[in-house]
């Protein structure tokens, strides 16, 4: 499509700022390491968001950082307004929201878009394909209690195009939520179990310990985590209009 590829990694920070300079802004997307230890990831993450912001300070551009919406505090529908919760599962991300954030007074159009958890397409993965994988290994489809937990998803163009408007006109200071619908874990597994042809099962919290991969996923699973986007779509006209989650989940 015309553009170059420029490559690197998170701890080259010279890299990092000489690939900056030559921008018309900064979309950060890079996040990952060792989960059970998270210090090295915060410490690179934040490293890398300083040395894009010092970069850009002053010239107006745009940095745009990608957190996650499981950052927000469990059991209640959160806003774009609502503070995020540092001692939820996601907490890890706030410290890069901070960062990007605190260049928003120094002459950088600095934004965050926390993306929902299941952000989905063709070859998805992470945590809606590893449900359909559990439920193939074990021949049930699960969810925990009544699965009436809710769960944030956006279709993958739909987070391509916020993005996009994030960059071209997102104002100084902007937090924004990349999320379509909030859709219920029990909804989840029955289209799993339907495609797949199983039964679709309640688990106790104590069964979902020994059903799911780890201990940390049952939790997850069980979390009740709705997040709304209105002040995202008033702000920047974003309007999802592709698949939602349940007509993009087709197993076999």
């Amino acid at each position: 499509m015309g553009a170059t590829p420029y490559s690197g990694s998170l701890e080259d920070l010279d890299r990092l700022r000489v690939g900056a300079e030559a921008a018309d802004g900064v979309l950060h997307m890079g996040y990952g390491g060792d989960f059970a230890d998270p210090e090295p990831m915060i410490r690179r993450d934040r490293n890398a968001i300083e040395t894009f912001g010092r970069t850009l300070e002053g010239t107006g551009k745009p940095l745009v950082v990608t957190s996650g919406t499981l950052v927000m505090p469990a059991g209640q529908e959160s806003s774009e307004h609502d503070e995020p919760d540092p001692a939820g599962v996601a907490a890890f991300r706030i410290v890069g929201e901070r960062a990007c954030l605190a260049f928003a007074g120094r002459g950088v159009r600095a934004s965050v878009v926390r993306l929902a958890p299941t952000v989905h397409g063709p070859d998805d993965h992470g945590f809606i394909p590893m449900l359909v994988s559990t439920a193939r290994r074990t021949g049930v489809s699960a969810y925990v209690g009544d699965g009436g937990n809710r769960w944030p998803a956006v279709n993958r163009l739909d987070a391509a195009v916020l993005f996009r408007l994030a960059l071209e006109k997102a104002p100084a200071g902007s937090v924004l939520h990349g999320v379509a619908e909030n859709v219920t874990l029990r909804s989840i597994a029955e289209t799993i179990a339907r495609g797949l042809g199983v039964p679709a099962v309640s688990l106790t919290p104590g069964e979902a310990l020994a059903h799911f991969p780890s201990p940390f996923m049952a939790t997850i699973y069980a979390m009740d985590a709705p997040v709304v986007s209105a002040y995202t779509r008033t702000l920047l006209g974003w309007s999802p209009t592709h698949a939602a989650l349940l007509d993009d989940l087709v197993v076999s």
